[in-house]
């Protein structure tokens, strides 16, 4: 298997990389055993390989790290890193599913880290971290996007509510501006100007996440 060649990864015959490519559809036609656990030790080993390259190699604060590994482990970030590896070509499905989507994608992604650590150690998997994912990071793509929904879960752990408010449009009808407050327990968190109200909100939910860290 080439899988990870490029990366000077190669996997035993008895590997448990098998395993971590084989979906639960494909699992439940073939008796087999799908990724789902590998899948659960990969996700902590990625928060981990971050969380320790954030402490060592940026001087953030606690809440920036927090917000940084979120955007470099989300789904959308898991995604793009298989992509590069060509993920997608390896992955065993069932009759019932035709083509992996992102999510099946993303955690076979990590179900690849926990096959990794298990059976080539965690320096392998940090070097992998490295070479991968840290471009993405030193960078600074952005593959969350949401940030609406980012702050929401940042802020229920506060059980604040938000609230989202236009605040002016300007424009002829064909081409509005608009700008938007986040707005906590009467106070302005952030502010937002778009070209329609959904961006507007995402970019004050961005300025106020960058605030709030």
């Amino acid at each position: 298997m080439k899988l990870l060649d490029s990366y000077g990864i190669k996997f035993d015959e008895n590997s448990l990389i098998s395993v971590a490519l084989t979906h639960t559809s494909y699992a439940n036609e073939h008796n087999a055993i799908s990724y789902e656990r590998l899948e659960f030790l990969g996700d902590a080993v990625l928060e981990l390989l971050c969380s320790d390259y954030l402490y060592k190699c940026t001087n953030y604060k606690e809440g920036e790290m927090s917000r940084m590994r979120s955007f470099y482990v989300c789904e959308n970030a898991l995604y793009e890193y298989s992509k590069k590896i060509k993920l997608k070509d390896y992955i065993r499905l069932g009759n019932s599913v035709k083509t992996p989507n992102k999510t099946i994608i993303a955690d076979v992604f990590e179900a690849i880290m926990g096959v990794i650590y298990l059976e080539k150690g965690y320096p392998v998997c940090k070097k992998l971290f490295f070479e991968l994912i840290v471009p993405y990071i030193e960078n600074n793509v952005d593959f969350l996007k949401d940030y609406k929904t980012l702050f929401q879960e940042q802020m229920q752990t506060e059980q604040k509510s938000i609230t989202y408010v236009v605040t002016n449009e300007s424009g002829p009808a064909h081409k509005k501006t608009f700008e938007v407050d986040v707005i906590i327990d009467g106070i302005v968190y952030g502010h937002g100007v778009g070209s329609s109200k959904k961006e507007a909100e995402q970019n004050a939910a961005k300025e106020a996440l960058s605030k709030h860290a």
